[in-house]
């Protein structure tokens, strides 16, 4: 199967760079995978796609404010983005420019208040970054940093909240699971109301989302490690949902990843953890997924390949 197998033109002018005031009123594009049918609707409409019994998999994972624009003990501007955190305030970050960014590179962000010193290079030119601050480094975070947006948007952020699900928890990611920014609480409320179950796992999405797909047969594609949890809550309600003949239906291909990487190939589903770089592109026979509400995906990114619409329901 070829990269180009999943190629469309997309015009730049049709990337929406801003969001719509109300989150509910983006577009909603259904497909029926017995029929082939496409039909469009708005996404305050899901509720009348979905049946009592149901259960919808959303990711709570939250973003942090992780781009943090400074400047290196030479006076030049750095950006350093937040990938993962290692511990003792140590943390593996993307850093540009990066090869004035070398081990014993000292850095400042904030008129001193957050400093850093860089003190290894590691493999895809990415950084292990040691911070340095006084009081709680979220919070410092909350007050310096910046949203990663995907490179697509190139509009800046008004209000970072924007970025951020109305049902996220979890500090983690260093980007947003966007299939969910479209639910309000008040759409959630309807959805319940109709007897529709709510799960939710934790899955902190790195920046091998927007990660583009080099080789030409996408079989040889190496895929990004993502950290991922599905507690036993989530869990227990996938497996009733299962016996009393609902459809799980997850929000996002983070969703999709983390409760595929963990079912039993009975399709039962245990509670547990850990990295997972799980490799979903068709022929993939999914164990639990029935259905999946996902974004619009540039071409040729491997997100696309879960949304191949003929291998589940795309809702």
């Amino acid at each position: 199967m070829k990269k180009s197998d999943f190629y469309f033109d997309l015009p730049e002018e049709l990337i929406a760079q801003t969001p719509l005031e109300r989150r509910d009123a983006s577009r909603l594009l259904t497909l029926d995978k017995t029929t082939g049918a496409i039909a469009h609707h708005h996404f305050y409409e899901l509720p009348q796609f979905l049946r009592p019994n149901d259960c919808l998999v959303l990711n709570d994972s939250r973003v942090l404010p992780a781009r943090l624009l400074g400047h290196r003990s030479t006076g030049g501007a750095v950006e350093v983005l937040l990938l993962r955190d290692l511990g003792d305030s140590k943390w593996e970050c993307l850093t540009r420019p990066g090869r004035k960014t070398q081990p014993g590179t000292a850095l400042s962000f904030g008129d001193g208040e957050l400093t850093a010193t860089v003190v290894d290079a590691i493999a895809d030119g990415n950084k292990i970054v040691q911070f340095h601050y006084d009081g709680i480094f979220l919070e410092v975070l909350e007050r310096l940093g910046k949203m990663p947006l995907p490179p697509y948007i190139k509009a800046e952020l008004q209000d970072q909240e924007r970025y951020q699900t109305v049902y996220s928890k979890v500090n983690g990611s260093a980007a947003a699971p966007t299939a969910g920014l479209h639910f309000t609480p008040e759409l959630l409320e309807k959805i319940q109301a109709k007897g529709v179950n709510i799960g939710y796992v934790t899955l902190h999405v790195g920046l091998g989302t927007f990660r583009p797909v080099k080789e030409d047969d996408i079989e040889q594609h190496d895929m990004h490690s993502e950290y991922c949890t599905i507690p036993q809550e989530t869990a227990d309600l996938i497996n009733r949902t299962k016996v009393n003949g609902g459809r799980v239906i997850c929000v996002g291909t983070t969703s999709c990843r983390t409760i595929e990487s963990w079912a039993g190939e009975d399709g039962t589903m245990t509670a547990t953890g850990g990295w997972t770089n799980i490799y979903i592109y068709p022929g993939y026979r999914f164990k639990v997924m029935d259905a999946l509400v996902t974004n619009f995906h540039l071409p040729e990114l491997s997100l696309i390949h879960i949304s191949e619409p003929t291998r589940q329901e795309a809702i």
